[in-house]
């Protein structure tokens, strides 16, 4: 099970993260309570080993804003984070990408239908605990490398997890000890309690 942990704003998230286990590790560039600069990304990058996938987060800019962030920050991966176009993937098919979005009607849920290497389906409100009904998957199966997120937390992330079967998982908020500060303990047992 592939594990992100996002919303990092710390050394020590960072390396309570590594320590942890996690997959990828992710940076908030854009408005949120959890938003870190380009500048403070790469110095925490420092504690980030290369087998662990770096990825900075945006929503609401432009594809070529976007490009700048993550060029200051040295991130690995971009997260595009809510309705971005096709044409926004186009614009940045140069960088390693993953298309963050909730399920509708409309949503394309075959991973790379924009030319990204990652799907991740997420609730309604993009970072605010919020779980969704998993029970939309049964009508609409996601394929390839997918990843869960929207109201998990240690307790409910294994049952999330065989419900929907994705190929991984992301969490912010439901490891936090309040809005933007992460808890280490819960981090942890985010990672462990989605690998067993």
């Amino acid at each position: 099970m592939f594990v992100k942990l996002c919303g990092l704003r710390t050394p020590e998230d960072v390396a309570v993260a590594v320590e942890a286990g996690a997959d990828a590790v992710g940076f908030v560039f854009t408005t949120s309570p959890r938003q870190v600069s380009p500048d403070a990304v790469r110095r925490l990058l420092a504690g980030v080993p290369t087998h662990v996938l770096s990825v900075g987060v945006v929503h609401g800019i432009t594809a070529a804003e976007a490009r700048e962030l993550a060029h200051a920050a040295g991130v690995d991966a971009l997260q595009l984070h809510g309705a971005y176009p096709r044409e926004a993937f186009d614009e940045l098919k140069d960088l390693r990408l993953l298309r963050a979005t909730s399920l509708t009607a409309d949503t394309d849920v075959v991973t790379g239908a924009f030319g990204e290497e990652w799907l991740l389906l997420d609730s309604p409100v993009a970072g605010s605990g919020e779980r969704w009904d998993l029970t939309a998957l049964n009508a609409t199966r996601p394929s390839g490398h997918w990843l869960l997120a929207g109201g998990l937390s240690p307790d409910n992330v294994a049952e999330a997890i065989a419900t929907a079967q994705p190929w991984g998982v992301d969490v912010s908020s439901g490891v936090e000890s309040s809005r933007g500060v992460k808890d280490h303990g819960r981090m942890r047992a985010f990672v462990a309690a989605a690998r067993h």
